[in-house]
């Protein structure tokens, strides 16, 4: 489902993951992020604290030029105001026309008609990854008019089926976030169980992933890994390195910094030793 190369198997996961981190830490990828007004500062150090270099280039005339030079782009639809709008379509065409591979995050998609009619529009133009929660979609697949704003309304099981058919129509790699990440290429479903709920009480939890996978599948590039590669390797070390953060935070305030920490930290081992997988083939 796409021109990334080897896929790996379920016992094979963990340690591509890690190897992946350090292969990232080695050599960091340019991850060019046109992301929401509210977590850039989050996102760009998340991925400064992983190894990889951020650029949250969002102005037109400059985001198809940095699109083409990127290791990997993200596209998150938090905050679409006009000019970040223009700059997300002229990203996407400048990642197409270079290869770079990118990730589109619908954020708050389906009652809101200004970024659902843009990431519908966006979904059409095959990004390699599509991240967002149960509801956001099942709203991109047609199937629900959304949730409550960036809240989910429904469980990741609820969007298992939803995910496989986006996958197959757009030929992205769909990550379903939730207490249990579900991640499709629309054949294989793999489902990492690792994370925590603070996650869900820092701003920019769920957008900083997006921003992860962009970076994990720009060195996913290089390594010659599938998509669905790195996708699941991009939310099985962000999620471990959550459980390794939790126990040194007092609540949402420090967790956010003690994120950053672990995801400095995170290694390879780590990964192999925490990881919750399981695939299957439908």
């Amino acid at each position: 489902m796409s021109d990334l190369l080897r896929p790996v198997s379920t016992p094979d996961l963990a340690a591509s993951a890690g190897r992946l981190r350090e292969a990232l830490r080695q050599s960091p990828p340019l991850t060019h992020c046109v992301t929401n007004a509210v977590v850039t500062g989050f996102t760009a150090n998340v991925l400064l604290a992983l190894g990889a270099a951020p650029a949250m280039v969002d102005i037109v005339g400059e985001a198809e030029m940095f699109a083409g030079v990127a290791s990997g782009l993200l596209i998150n639809l938090g905050t679409p105001t006009p000019e970040q709008r223009a700059a997300s379509v002229e990203a996407v065409t400048g990642a197409a026309a270079s290869g770079t591979p990118w990730v589109l995050d619908p954020v708050a998609i389906g009652v809101l008609p200004v970024r659902t009619t843009l990431a519908h529009e966006l979904a059409a133009r095959r990004p390699t990854a599509i991240r967002g929660n149960a509801s956001e979609i099942l709203a991109l697949a047609g199937h629900t008019a959304g949730g409550r704003g960036v809240d989910a309304t429904d469980g990741t099981e609820a969007a298992a089926g939803a995910a496989q058919e986006l996958a197959r129509t757009t030929g992205a790699v769909v990550a379903v976030s939730g207490p249990v990440d579900l991640i499709t290429d629309g054949d294989r479903v793999v489902r990492i169980a690792n994370g925590h709920e603070l996650l869900t009480r820092v701003t920019g939890g769920g957008c900083a992933l997006g921003a992860v996978m962009a970076a994990f599948l720009g060195t996913a590039r290089q390594t010659g890994d599938d998509a669905l590669t790195a996708v699941a390797a991009a939310t099985l070390v962000y999620t471990v390195a959550a459980e390794h953060a939790a126990p040194v935070a007092a609540g949402p305030g420090t967790f956010a910094v003690a994120l950053l920490d672990a995801l400095d930290a995170v290694t390879a081992d780590n990964v192999a030793a925490g990881a919750r997988v399981s695939e299957e083939t439908r």
